[in-house]
């Protein structure tokens, strides 16, 4: 690909015959508490509350008379099926679109609303991806990638040069989050080909970081699994336009937790009022950890919003684990002695003015208790003062902020161990939210596993959250192991996790 040639695909591309040209807004709070001047591009304004409109259009807006008569297809969970529903309503075409059949409700009518017919295939994006592949070569549709595709990325391209022409004057980072590429791809030819010195920074979710790793390995890496919780740019594999192009023009990736997206989206919602899906909430996560990390001040910061399709369940989930990725809570198991005032000296001695977010107590002996409790806290410095304090009063203690299945499970299910379980191992599953997929696992772990332990979590997405003790007689002797790949969901196993050890 000429770089001129993608430059002037940006500058004739014919978005705004369904896309707006969003607006730039200053947050004002955040640039305050900051010490930065902070602004957000609101993709979420878009008429399908995304950025994707502009590629998905510009994309078919293109296709010549023939192409067109055959009509679009594209696999999606989300805002790209949207996108192309909407382009291809709005051109006459036929659109087909292939979601994974755990795609929630509100989206595949999201989809049918724009006039899409929906085919549900899969249990994921790849298997949608598969499914659709077939049906192009059955009836010659024309296929509509996310973000692989010269037309796409231009459409993308086109709010680079808003954000030049909204904010002609000083400007030192763009932040942009990364699934497959498609969208920092547009944006940074655009910017760095008339204003190569402003620094594009892109940002992923550490267990969705693809674009990070095939940069860091020199080459496109497939990631073994990806994160589920921001689903928007949950991609295993980037494109090869798009690592070529962020390969040329990406100064930086910062990778960020879960935690840490919950605080952004939150960030986001007390600038603008706006709830963003997770995935929308990238962007001014990794403009908020940046300023954090190199103290930087006086600087012009743009976070690009691109999109608010959020699950309203998964609220819920958001707000439970914001005060942590703000570092404003801090969690920990402490044992203390089973002595009448112990529990009463922990509250007032050490815990003090401090606020608790989380109290769970369970008698382990007749000599000692555990405690899962989480504390109030300004910054992590203070965190690690806690622990220090602990240690000191001689409570043995394990900080266990950081530690995933303390916060997803366990934190709702303290109850210690029955007796009569012996030879117990602990996993972590996500189960796609469809009919029978316990169902499956039930049967793919039948004979001498016998379940001692279920706890179920939704996070209001595709997928579920399981956990599962298997009495495991043989022990590890990989049988197990054999016959849960072979079911195809993902899995960990917890069973030397010191939280499992301490409170179940």
């Amino acid at each position: 690909m000429i770089v001129q040639e993608l430059f002037k695909k940006i500058l004739t591309s014919r978005v705004y015959e369904a896309a707006i040209e969003t607006p730039l807004d200053e947050a004002n709070e955040l640039s305050k508490r900051y010490s930065n001047r902070i602004l957000l591009k609101r993709e979420d304004q878009q008429p399908v509350f995304s950025f994707k409109i502009r590629g998905a259009y510009n994309k078919i807006a293109h296709l010549d008379e023939q192409d067109r008569n055959k009509g679009v297809i594209a696999a999606s969970a989300g805002n790209h099926a949207q996108g192309v529903a909407f382009a291809a309503r709005k051109l006459s075409i036929r659109a087909v679109i292939v979601m994974p059949e755990t795609t929630p409700k509100i989206k595949v009518d999201a989809v049918k609303r724009y006039g899409g017919e929906v085919v549900l295939a899969g249990n994921n994006y790849s298997e949608a991806a598969a499914h659709a592949d077939e049906l192009v070569s059955e009836s010659g549709m024309v296929p509509i990638h996310p973000f692989d595709d010269e037309l796409v990325i231009a459409g993308q391209g086109t709010i680079g040069d808003e954000l030049l022409r909204q904010n002609p004057g000083r400007l030192d980072a763009v932040f942009i989050p990364i699934g497959g590429g498609g969208l920092i791809s547009g944006i940074a030819h655009y910017i760095k080909t008339l204003r190569p010195e402003i620094k594009i920074i892109g940002v992923e979710p550490q267990d969705s970081n693809a674009m990070g790793a095939s940069l860091k390995a020199g080459k496109r890496v497939s990631l073994d699994s990806v994160g589920i919780f921001a689903d928007g740019v949950a991609v295993r594999k980037v494109g090869k336009l798009t690592y070529e192009l962020c390969k040329r023009h990406i100064d930086q990736i910062v990778t960020v937790t879960t935690d840490e997206l919950c605080s952004g989206v939150k960030e986001v919602y007390q600038a603008t009022r706006s709830i963003v899906e997770p995935a929308g909430g990238l962007a001014m996560t990794g403009l908020i950890k940046y300023i954090r990390e190199t103290e930087c001040k006086g600087q012009t910061f743009i976070a690009v919003n691109s999109g608010a399709n959020m699950n309203f369940d998964r609220l819920r989930y958001v707000a439970e684990r914001t005060l942590i990725g703000e570092k404003q809570e801090a969690l920990f198991a402490v044992t203390i002695p089973e002595t009448p005032g112990s529990l009463k000296r922990f509250c007032t001695d050490l815990v003090g003015k401090r606020n608790i977010t989380e109290f769970n107590y369970r008698l382990s002996s007749r000599n000692q208790a555990h405690i899962f409790v989480g504390i109030s806290i300004r910054n992590e410095d203070e965190r690690f003062h806690f622990a220090s304090l602990l240690s000191e009063a001689g409570y043995n203690n394990i900080d266990i902020t950081d530690n995933d299945l303390a916060k997803t499970h366990v934190r709702y299910m303290v109850g210690g161990k029955s007796e009569s379980v012996s030879k117990e191992r602990l996993f972590r599953f996500w189960f796609p939210e469809t009919p029978g997929a316990l169902t499956r696992f039930l049967e793919a772990t039948r004979g001498n596993h016998n379940i001692s332990l279920f706890h179920y979590r939704a996070q209001g997405g595709d997928f579920g959250r399981v956990l599962i003790g298997l009495e495991c007689p043989e022990g590890r002797d990989g049988v197990l192991e054999e016959k849960l790949d072979a079911l195809g969901f993902r899995y960990k196993e917890e069973t030397d996790n010191p939280v499992y050890k301490i409170f179940l």
